[in-house]
């Protein structure tokens, strides 16, 4: 008579097909945001309107792969055994997915671990972030399909209820345990981009009170000159001529892409009153940094909402935040709510 074989709760196959059932949920989750991240930023078809949307994208973005971090080592934990049974290489099919496996593994890795370096603004590597973020997130997704292609029939069998009753309570408490590490994990971190949970997030990297600055006029070598002047189109203006213009005043967010996001209160010029129709390319006096300037496209230029901004919470705007004047608009990443404008050109 065959006895039964009583595997450990944390590696039994029903443990590791639920967990990576969570675990497919956020990483979709975080490539989905991310390609949208990656539009809003690369002058792909995106909205004005409703003026949260990138700020919630974003925060889905972060808080899906900080949940993804706990999910992944707890897969990994279910299912290392097998990563070191014999012979390591049974057939040319079983080499080939345990390759993908490995880069299933590693790309993954190298997402979550990049991610959260970028969240907390912190580069030791000498590669562009954005552009090898961007490039792995598909390896990992298409690493990902194929890997859920190869197991479907095996996570059918193993979602339907469990036959070992033995096990059954301990694997439950395994995955209850996953479930509230995750959540911890989650609350700790998403006041970041969830006001309302911002004095429980102890990780949180942002907080209430002034507004971040992810860039100060310092490390951006930022010199204002006496005579300057903004230009725009064929015409300049003077501080002083922007400050006798009719003023507007919004209600706007600071949404980045580290995740983190804050509304604020600016009053300025509108766009739309100081250049004609069409996409407006954006000039700082900042020389050399990545988003020195950017691109406007016509429906964010023409909003009423967007503004050539020149008060910050009913003051001054300081210049850590783009004095003399800068650009806000709505929906839009606060990488390219360029500070310190100089130019404003109808492309």
């Amino acid at each position: 008579m065959k006895l039964p074989v009583f595997r450990a709760p944390a590696h039994h196959t029903g443990v590791t097909s639920r967990v990576g059932t969570w675990l497919g949920i956020t990483f979709g989750l975080c490539f989905v945001t991310g390609l949208l991240s990656h539009g809003a930023q690369h002058d792909w078809v995106w909205p004005t309107r409703p003026v949260d949307l990138y700020r919630v994208t974003q925060g889905v973005h972060v808080i899906s792969g900080v949940a993804s971090i706990p999910l992944l080592l707890a897969k990994l934990w279910s299912v290392y055994p097998k990563l070191f049974e014999r012979p390591l290489v049974k057939s040319v099919p079983h080499a080939l997915e345990r390759g993908s496996i490995l880069v299933l593994i590693a790309a993954s890795f190298f997402e979550l671990v990049t991610g959260l370096f970028n969240a907390a603004q912190n580069y030791p590597w000498s590669f562009y972030f954005p552009t090898a973020h961007y490039a792995v997130a598909w390896i990992v997704i298409g690493a990902l399909l194929v890997h859920i292609a190869v197991k479907i029939p095996l996570i059918r069998r193993t979602l339907e209820p469990a036959s070992e009753e033995r096990t059954i309570l301990s694997r439950r408490a395994f995955l209850r345990t996953t479930a509230l590490t995750t959540g911890v994990a989650v609350v700790a971190t998403a006041g970041v981009t969830v006001p309302w949970l911002r004095k429980i997030s102890v990780l949180a990297w942002r907080s209430d009170g002034d507004l971040p600055v992810n860039r100060t006029a310092q490390a951006a070598n930022i010199v204002v000159p006496q005579d300057w002047r903004l230009k725009a189109g064929a015409k300049s203006y003077s501080l002083a001529d922007l400050q006798a213009m009719p003023q507007t005043t919004v209600d706007l967010p600071i949404a980045c892409v580290e995740g983190w996001s804050q509304n604020a209160t600016w009053t300025g010029v509108r766009v739309s009153e100081l250049v004609g129709r069409g996409d407006v390319r954006v000039e700082s006096l900042e020389k050399d940094g990545l988003y020195r300037a950017s691109t406007l496209p016509e429906a964010f230029a023409q909003d009423p909402l967007t503004l050539l901004a020149l008060q910050l919470d009913g003051e001054e705007l300081s210049l850590d935040h783009g004095y003399p004047c800068r650009l806000i608009a709505p929906n839009r990443p606060g990488v390219l709510q360029t500070k310190w404008v100089t130019s404003l050109e109808v492309r």
